[in-house]
């Protein structure tokens, strides 16, 4: 179904349901965008965004405490005539009665937050756009290292599982094993979560399923992360040309978001787990601006150069 329910963000925002007869499961959001309605509340409809959930502060409030009763009411009746998801009072601001009689005549939720407008409004924002973010399935395990959101893909018994776990054993955090559902937030960043079901299992073939979470503690997962790195793994194959310097990065896509990527080979006596958090902290180190393998390149260049002077 599109968008996201009222009831989910009503719950995720911890609001105040002033209109409980309504079923908020059966109301969506499907822009996360917000509106303050100052203007059609002065009877300005046009260019009105109704898609958009619409915001009550004190600005508006004051603006309509020096109404009429007559003139709110036929302002109310305008304004919730439209198909709106939801109304929202900020700064624990409640909605008169005829408000309220409007809204359950026209089936418009009204919610209520203690919080400051400004800052309700760039949360909800926020949340929304999580929300309703473009997003897909894939195979592999996601791990926070060190900060970094360490992706790990490769064919199904290749070690990705075991790989995480050592992982968290040398204190790592786990987002999600085998299924990652990964959400475009914006044109640079990429968020990982695990769906519902499979939170903090792991499965070790050969052992089954382990519960993370119990077995190693609370601090040992993590609920979402955002995805900074990908390692695939492969089988080592001796024709295959791997690259030894890393002078040029290689990138994998995920919804039209480039994210870097390194092809790691599998043999008997390497430690992955090892290998992946010396992946992770070399590529944050790359993000504060060293970068090791031209560091190499340019101290060859310079003993070259050297040289051919005392020639």
């Amino acid at each position: 179904m599109e968008g996201v329910s009222v009831a989910k963000i009503a719950k995720t925002m911890d609001l105040m349901n002033y209109t409980p007869d309504i079923d908020l499961k059966e109301h969506r959001i499907i822009l996360s965008d917000v509106n303050r309605p100052a203007l059609q509340l002065n009877g300005f409809f046009e260019h009105f965004e109704q898609s958009r959930v619409q915001l009550i502060g004190m600005v508006e409030y004051a603006y309509l405490s020096k109404k009429t009763q007559e003139e709110k009411e036929e302002l109310y009746e305008k304004f919730l005539s439209f198909d709106i998801p939801c109304v929202i009072y900020c700064r624990e601001i409640k909605p008169d009665e005829s408000f309220l009689q409007a809204a359950l005549k026209n089936n418009v939720p009204v919610l209520g937050t203690r919080r400051g407008t400004s800052e309700f409004m760039a949360e909800l924002i926020y949340t929304l756009t999580e929300e309703l973010a473009p997003c897909i399935t894939i195979h592999g395990v996601l791990v926070d290292v060190y900060g970094e959101g360490l992706l790990i893909m490769g064919e199904s018994g290749i070690g990705k599982s075991e790989a995480a776990l050592e992982l968290i054993k040398r204190g790592h955090r786990l987002v999600t094993d085998d299924v990652v559902e990964i959400r475009k937030i914006n044109d640079h960043t990429l968020v990982g979560t695990s769906p519902e079901v499979t939170r903090y299992f792991i499965e070790l073939r050969g052992i089954g399923i382990i519960d993370v979470k119990t077995l190693f503690g609370v601090e040992s997962v993590k609920e979402k992360q955002s995805i900074d790195l990908c390692i695939k793994l492969e089988d080592w194959k001796k024709e295959n040309d791997y690259d030894r310097l890393g002078l040029e990065e290689e990138y994998t896509e995920f919804l039209g978001n480039k994210v870097v990527c390194h092809s790691l080979p599998i043999r008997p006596g390497r430690n992955l787990a090892v290998i992946c958090e010396a992946a992770a902290v070399n590529h944050r180190q790359k993000k504060m601006g060293y970068n090791a393998a031209q560091e190499l390149y340019r101290r060859v260049q310079a003993n070259l150069a050297k040289a051919e002077e005392e020639e």
